[in-house]
């Protein structure tokens, strides 16, 4: 609030409350590590941008690393291959359900999505262990 009372931002409640940190930085790279766009039609587009990725877990273990466990850094791979998995269903269910929840601009939107979805997910699972290298490589700069 305001000098005036007024609101200055909408506080997104799902992140500030206790939950799995594999799954916050799992839904920050499925937003941010897909070249394409999220309702992607055409699947060959849907690639990872590793370099992003990279940079990202390098930025986030800098200050993470202080209050983070090793099992939570082991396991943020496997928030990254969960979240666009999860997505992918909501999608598919919000597609079944006769688009209820999420704004469409087309009738087969979310089925776009799903398939969106599904092409990053294997994509992610293609290069899985390329992705548990690069984390393990920038947690290991703060390992003792």
């Amino acid at each position: 609030m305001n000098q005036d009372d007024r609101a200055q931002c909408v506080i997104d409640l799902d992140t500030v409350m206790p939950g799995y940190i594999a799954y916050d930085f799992g839904d920050a790279i499925r937003t941010i590590i897909n070249k394409a766009a999220e309702d992607e039609a055409d699947l060959d587009k849907i690639q990872l941008n590793m370099p992003l990725f990279e940079a990202y877990t390098r930025g986030y273990l800098e200050t993470a690393h202080r209050f983070l466990y090793p099992m939570e850094i082991k396991s943020l791979v496997d928030g990254v291959l969960l979240l666009p998995y999860m997505q992918m269903v909501r999608f598919l269910t919000d597609y079944l359900n006769g688009d209820t929840y999420y704004k469409i601009g087309h009738h087969e939107h979310n089925l776009q999505r799903t398939r969106a979805q599904m092409r990053l997910v294997s994509e992610i699972e293609q290069h899985e262990s390329v992705l548990r290298a690069i984390v393990e490589k920038e947690a290991d700069v703060y390992s003792m």
